[in-house]
């Protein structure tokens, strides 16, 4: 397996749902072939804020980005960033947000849907704005990058469980139904991914309380799961809890690129989880 890496960012899974609920992905960790361990969010709980953090590896109060409502973009290092500074071709298929932190802000609904200039932070893009836009289609958008543009670097973030847990809250059949359905999806991605060489991450920027919100201090809203699937990764069921904030230089380590100046470095409870070398 390369240093290549495929991000899954499932907006607003918690992570005992995922546990229940992800069968095909707890089957590779029972398989010895995935890595899983949990992570509490930074606060605020809140998706733009919490993208950042998971790609820039760097808090609220230190990047300004505190808020749904920020709408500007980032001025941190990024994956994104790193990436290209380091040769590495990256793209994502994510919700528009994403582009406005490090492409483009305000989103552009007419031009920016798909990007594709080696210049911009994010070299390749396909971006959506409805949040109920089909998981299956998001995924199949990534694929369809990963296809044709060959990236070192994916990142795939999906909206539909969020989506869903706002309607229905988080202990309903529906919020349930479609972490099961991105599950299926991605039991047949990830053979795919796995025989061409890239490693695979899967996480949540957050979690989801039973009245469908977000925001708070809860573990339901803050706890959400990491599975990794990686030779650089010790495959097994890790019992401490990491820190969000660690995300972003532990992807620098798995894409085996130096880490930017703000990013934490990883204390010997994360170190633990990497195979020697």
């Amino acid at each position: 397996m390369s240093n290549k890496l495929i991000i899954v960012m499932v907006d607003g899974m918690r992570d005992d749902m995922a546990r229940d609920s992800l069968g095909y992905i707890e089957h590779l960790v029972d398989s010895g072939l995935a890595a899983r361990t949990t992570v509490k969010s930074e606060l605020p709980s809140l998706s733009r804020p919490l993208y950042e953090v998971l790609l820039t590896g760097t808090p609220s109060s230190e990047n300004g980005i505190t808020a749904n409502s920020s709408v500007r973009m980032s001025g941190q290092e990024s994956l994104f960033h790193l990436t290209k500074e380091n040769g590495m071709v990256n793209a994502s298929a994510s919700y528009y947000w994403v582009s406005e932190l490090y492409n483009r802000a305000p989103f552009d609904f007419q031009h920016d849907r798909e990007q594709k200039n080696p210049e911009n932070t994010i070299q390749h893009g396909k971006f959506y704005w409805e949040d109920d836009y089909p998981d299956s289609h998001l995924l199949m958008d990534g694929e369809i990058l990963r296809q044709q543009e060959n990236p070192d670097f994916l990142y795939i973030h999906s909206m539909n469980v969020d989506d869903t847990g706002h309607k229905f809250g988080s202990n309903s059949k529906e919020y349930r139904n479609k972490i099961l359905r991105m599950d299926n999806y991605l039991s047949e991605l990830i053979p795919l991914w796995r025989k061409d060489g890239y490693q695979i991450v899967i996480t949540a920027d957050h979690g989801m309380s039973e009245w469908g919100l977000h925001g708070g201090t809860t573990d339901e809203e803050r706890m959400v799961p990491l599975y990794i699937i990686s030779e650089s990764v010790k495959k097994s069921r890790f019992e401490s809890v990491m820190p969000q904030i660690l995300f972003a230089p532990l992807m620098c380590r798995l894409l085996e690129i130096p880490k930017s100046a703000k990013m934490k470095k990883l204390p010997e409870s994360v170190m633990s989880m990497l195979e020697k070398k």
